[in-house]
């Protein structure tokens, strides 16, 4: 019976390998083991950092919408509260792009908050 080798297997997953981490410094470009561990490290980051991305624009719309809540004498807090009351579904991507791009009509919800808090108090 021949012998079966895996040389032509073994040949195309080093090479795509090799041609993923094509560009890293060192050693990590070219010797087997480095390349793996480089790559495993590389798809976790790339996992958890597309987790990150979601938080990191929540945090980045809750700060533009205090700036607009701010001028128009509102807390974060108590805007939120205000159309929660007022039971506006607005979420909070398109409230930063209304204070950002529509001042005017950032204005007019939070109107419609405040009307809501002055209602409840």
């Amino acid at each position: 019976m021949t012998r079966a080798t895996s040389a032509v297997a073994r040949h195309r997953r080093k090479k795509r390998l090799f041609k993923e981490v094509k560009g890293y410094w060192g050693d990590r470009k070219n010797h087997l083991r480095n390349a793996l561990d480089a790559l495993t490290r590389k798809r976790q980051n790339n996992f958890i950092h597309r987790k990150k991305k979601k938080g990191d624009f929540r945090r980045l719309w809750i700060q533009r919408i205090n700036v607009g809540a701010r001028i128009h004498g509102l807390s974060y807090s108590k805007l939120i509260h205000g159309l929660q009351l007022a039971n506006c579904e607005i979420d909070r991507k398109m409230l930063s792009e209304m204070a950002i791009h529509d001042p005017a009509g950032f204005g007019a919800v939070a109107e419609s908050a405040k009307k809501a808090l002055e209602k409840k108090a």
